[in-house]
């Protein structure tokens, strides 16, 4: 199996500092559903031993408690770790500090490996061959990912959804560019280019150029990454839908944990600046203050280790 030295992706955790508990209580968990698909993959039985690399505040962690023997995940980010253990009541859940090309867990140890909404944050040659080392034969590894926004079934607050991302891209292209102070915050001219390209909602970051040293993968290219990697004697793709209460506030709180949107702010760009006041009217017009279902679609990358 190819390996080559991890890339330096301190600015990668850093991204998700600051508002750890904000993420915690808006961002979805997996749906039940794919504990049955990932349980059939790895052979039928209870799964003994997963792990969840780049486990941020725990919410897939105590998802994959419910249904495995034990849970660990392993978190670079202090401040999405230290959230991770103070929301986590299940016994059978711990959290070590690590990266997903240098977790420190034993060979062979896990039944499952998973990343939910992560993968595209970790360099992938090196956290191929971790999953490969801490598998064991016939061990199933799922890369979990969902689209933006969820589908609330409301066209104008989904539409004030993409207007105001589409204005957070384009700061952040500043940001890239290496603007700072008042050149940064400037406001948008009339020309400015605020449309989103097709594939943002299930690739946001493919073809982007990061900001403050911030490196990302293209979702659309996990599963071939996977094939090539040599880790899996199979590879699969499923999208599953998971169904979980929403209101408006909860449909704003989504957007504003979107990493880009925090990083400008931390960088002094105001949200109101950003658009986030005028999609929260928006937002609020159109949905009211009733709770309402919303419907986020994953995608699963799937890939199964050699049975020898």
């Amino acid at each position: 199996m190819a390996t080559s030295d991890p890339l330096d992706l301190v600015a990668n955790a850093q991204r998700f500092s600051g508002f750890a508990d904000l993420y915690d209580r808006v961002r979805p968990a997996p749906p039940p559903i794919l504990a049955s698909i990932l349980t059939a993959y790895s052979g039928g039985t209870r799964p003994r031993l997963l792990v969840d690399l780049g486990s941020g505040t725990g919410l897939s962690s105590r998802w994959a408690s419910t249904w495995v023997d034990e849970v660990v995940g392993v978190e670079p980010s202090d401040d999405m770790r230290r959230q991770a253990s103070a929301a986590t009541a299940a016994a059978n859940v711990r959290y070590e500090t690590g990266w997903s090309h240098a977790t420190g867990l034993p060979d062979n140890c896990a039944d499952v490996v998973v990343a939910a909404q992560a993968l595209h944050w970790m360099d992938p040659t090196p956290t191929f061959a971790e999953v490969g080392r801490l598998l064991r034969p016939g061990g199933v590894f799922a890369a979990i990912d969902c689209d933006w926004p969820p589908s609330i079934g409301n066209a104008p607050a989904e539409g004030a959804w993409r207007r105001c991302r589409a204005i957070v891209k384009s700061y952040e292209e500043r940001l890239a560019a290496g603007l700072t102070g008042e050149q940064l915050r400037a406001p948008l001219g009339d020309d400015a280019d605020v449309a989103l390209p097709a594939h943002f909602g299930r690739d946001p970051n493919k073809g982007r150029t990061m900001a403050v040293g911030v490196q990302s993968w293209s979702k659309d290219e996990h599963l071939s990454r996977m094939l090539s990697s040599g880790a899996f004697a199979w590879c699969g793709e499923v999208a599953v839908l998971g169904e979980e209460a929403s209101t408006a506030e909860r449909f704003i709180d989504l957007l504003r944990s979107q990493g880009d949107l925090q990083t400008l702010v931390k960088h002094g760009v105001d949200e109101g600046r950003l658009g986030v006041d005028k999609f929260a009217a928006a937002t609020r017009a159109a949905l009211g203050t009733e709770e309402r279902p919303m419907w986020f679609t994953f995608r699963v990358r799937i890939g199964v280790t050699p049975n020898d």
